[in-house]
């Protein structure tokens, strides 16, 4: 479990048959969201900056209640005393006694120790530090015990590494004994932390729930800055941003709630795993923070729509009543489905509120009232020892109201990150809002630049409002009242409602590799392959031939849209199941496809964020025939898909919750090919194929039909 593990990195086991039912994570990840320029050291949870601010406050409220819970915390004495071993070993082997509390006490006394040298002055403080971690890195050669030691490597790899970058510039530290915890971090923890992302021990990826990658992530990222290694910083920040595993932002933020509530990836599970999430993640985006890379902003702050969200869902409204928050069901490769939000660990106290509401309202000047109420609710924050004698209360390094707290932000800003989505022909708002407002206003215009019509007024709280504007293209702004009046409006967002062309290639071109887009969205597709044409429903079709030939369309195509319809002529030659007639996504854990037939039999339509065991989809009653020309269609409105063939309604899903710009990005929107490797190409004709904002009616698709 440490040397020896990147000899494994290449031993995944391949996947099924079945369209992307397996997410096995293999082979070697690359960064894309590469940085530059010198580390900026003390530069993981706290720089320079932040160890000045404490030394001036730690005397005074609401710093001063931390600190006195760190100086009375034992692990923060100089009597204490480390164990070092030379395998930790975290998991019921039937061979080896646990021994990881060794570690995780250690390491809370090395941070611990840091700390009171750091703010204190004392020096004797840092003497104990370094001998704690000196302890350990002349012993330890090794993490084992069963694949609970990926969570040994992760959480105590983090943490070690964090006390490490804060001593490393304490001139009582032999440069040589540096450099030997630097070996330790780089050669016993970051193997593992990077065999589990690129492997996750040769399991789907869907079995790991999202504080196992996390923890990892959290490692790499925290050892690439101590042994000042750029590689692994980018390996840990493309992974937060675009890794496959449930740890990557997109998948740990599951799904997104009118009034960007982020729905959790454990919270159908237990609350206590759930607030883990928020400090690992937590701590992952200040670590990127203070090395000039903004995870905390990424993909419209998606790190708060998840830390509003369990907060939200782990405080009490009133009396013994906990606030509701609204919940769509999970599901994984274990079939663990979970339908309703957990209250299993409800309530569940973690030192890592502190680090939220600093950052997001008195660093940036945004609303975050339930990450804010947490936080002001449990302070002052203590750290390991002060949260249980169990590995549970080692899983932070916590004292954030000493570390994180900072002076109230002068003024909030505007509303900012407004969106505009459109189910069942309604306009459904969300937006951030301002430190300091007290309501807000919802304006529509219907040109650009307005004027604009406040159509909303003395918005508290969910921060969304719907409205009914009717069919038309119309645009919103929202403003925020607050004590020194009316804020600047926000971003402008549009809303299109009504059923208009998005996508229309009509596929009559007989020549060349260029699929012209009519719509005038500029949605052209490519025809790769063997570029063959044929004869059509009407004019010429695209030919392809079940092994090399596919359309690619643009990136993002279906990011904008809620309601919608894609509609198109095939002509299958031969039945082949999990063929398609599209799929787009980013890839076999996020992806919506219409294939003519499945494992089922039948023509399928499927939209997932969650792999193929999280699919929300649509079954007819047959497959598509083959050696004809088919009109097949499937629509979305609201929660209401329906699929078609041949103008007849052949199946239904009335609680169908993912409109595809859930999906977020996807790069490889394809006609004729899978996001599963192992998946058939397509093998026939597309004439005609379009893409529509708005669900259309049968009636609709009977005149589509009949024009062709």
């Amino acid at each position: 479990m440490s040397l020896g593990a990147l000899a494994l990195a290449g031993c995944g086991a391949g996947g099924g048959g079945s369209p992307a039912a397996s997410l096995l994570s293999t082979g070697t990840m690359s960064a894309t969201a590469a940085s530059t320029g010198a580390f900026v050291h003390p530069g993981l949870l706290h720089t320079q900056s932040d160890f000045d601010r404490m030394a001036a406050k730690y005397t005074t409220s609401p710093w001063s209640g931390s600190w006195n819970l760190l100086i009375n915390n034992s692990h923060a004495s100089l009597s204490y005393t480390p164990h070092p071993v030379s395998i930790v070993y975290r998991g019921n082997d039937g061979v080896h006694p646990q021994n990881y509390s060794n570690l995780y006490n250690d390491v809370a006394a090395a941070y611990a120790c840091a700390l009171r040298w750091k703010i204190s002055g004392d020096t004797a403080y840092a003497d104990k530090a370094v001998q704690i971690m000196n302890a350990w890195s002349s012993t330890l050669t090794g993490i084992s015990g069963t694949t609970d030691a990926d969570l040994a490597a992760g959480i105590y790899g983090y943490e070690f590494a964090n006390a490490g970058e804060i001593m490393r510039t304490y001139s009582g530290w032999a440069a040589a004994d540096f450099t030997s915890f630097q070996n330790m971090m780089r050669n016993v923890f970051y193997p593992i932390n990077h065999d589990f992302l690129i492997r996750h021990n040769n399991t789907d990826i869907t079995h790991y729930w999202a504080n196992w990658d996390l923890c990892n992530m959290a490692s790499i990222l925290a050892i690439g800055v101590l042994c000042d290694d750029r590689t692994l910083f980018d390996e840990a920040v493309t992974y937060f941003q675009s890794g496959p595993g449930n740890g990557a932002a997109a998948q740990a933020v599951y799904y997104i709630h009118p009034g960007f509530l982020g729905q959790w990836q454990e919270s159908g599970r237990d609350q206590g795993h759930s607030t883990l999430g928020i400090a690992l993640m937590g701590a992952i985006c200040e670590m990127a923070w203070n090395q000039g890379v903004d995870l905390y902003g990424w993909d419209n702050n998606r790190f708060l729509m998840g830390a509003e969200y369990v907060a939200k869902g782990n405080l009490i409204q009133s009396g013994t009543t906990y606030y509701t928050v609204p919940y769509v069901p999970y599901n994984n490769v274990d079939n663990v489905y979970y339908n309703v939000f957990s209250t299993n660990s409800q309530g569940n106290i973690r030192p890592c509120w502190a680090l939220v509401y600093n950052h997001y309202v008195n660093r940036k000047g945004l609303a975050a009232p339930y990450s804010k109420m947490f936080a002001l609710q449990i302070q002052p924050e203590g750290g390991g020892g002060n949260y249980g004698s169990n590995s549970g209360g080692y899983d932070q390094l916590g004292y954030g109201t000493l570390t994180c707290t900072r002076d109230p932000i002068a003024a909030g800003v505007p509303p900012s990150g407004l969106k505009a989505r459109a189910p069942a022909g309604q306009v459904e708002l969300s937006w951030w809002g301002s430190a300091y407002a007290t309501s807000y206003n919802v304006k529509r215009a219907t040109s650009t630049s307005g004027p604009w019509t406040v159509i909303a007024s003395g918005i508290t709280d969910l921060l969304t409002y719907t409205d009914n504007p009717g069919d038309g293209t119309w645009y919103y702004v929202v403003s925020a009242m607050t004590p020194s009046g009316e804020t600047a409006d926000s971003n402008r967002a549009t809303a299109k409602i009504g059923k208009t062309l998005h996508t229309y290639l009509a596929c009559n071109e007989g020549t060349g590799t260029t699929v012209s887009d009519a719509s005038g969205q500029g949605h052209a597709g490519t025809l790769n392959g063997s570029g063959a044409w044929g004869s059509g429903k009407s004019g010429s079709a695209v030919a392809l031939n079940g092994s090399t030939d596919y359309v690619s369309l643009p990136s993002n195509l279906v990011t904008d849209l809620t309601d919608f319809t894609v509609a198109t002529w095939v002509y299958w030659n031969a039945a082949r199941t999990w063929e398609r007639v599209f799929d787009f996504g980013s890839g076999t854990g996020r992806y919506m496809f219409l294939t003519p037939r499945s494992g089922g039999g039948t023509v399928r339509f499927a939209i997932t964020v969650d792999g193929g065991h999280g699919e929300q989809a649509v079954n007819g009653t047959a497959a598509l025939p083959t050696g004809q020309w088919v009109h097949v269609a499937v629509t979305l409105s609201g929660r209401l898909a329906t699929l078609y063939v041949n103008g007849t309604a052949v199946g239904s899903n009335s609680a169908e919750f993912l409109p595809p710009w859930q999906l977020g990005g996807t790069n490889q929107n394809w006609i004729g090919r899978s996001q599963y490797s192992g998946d058939p190409y397509f093998n026939g004709r597309v004439d005609e194929f379009r893409i529509y904002r708005g669900a259309l009616t049968a009636a609709d698709i009977a005149a589509l039909i009949a024009s062709s």
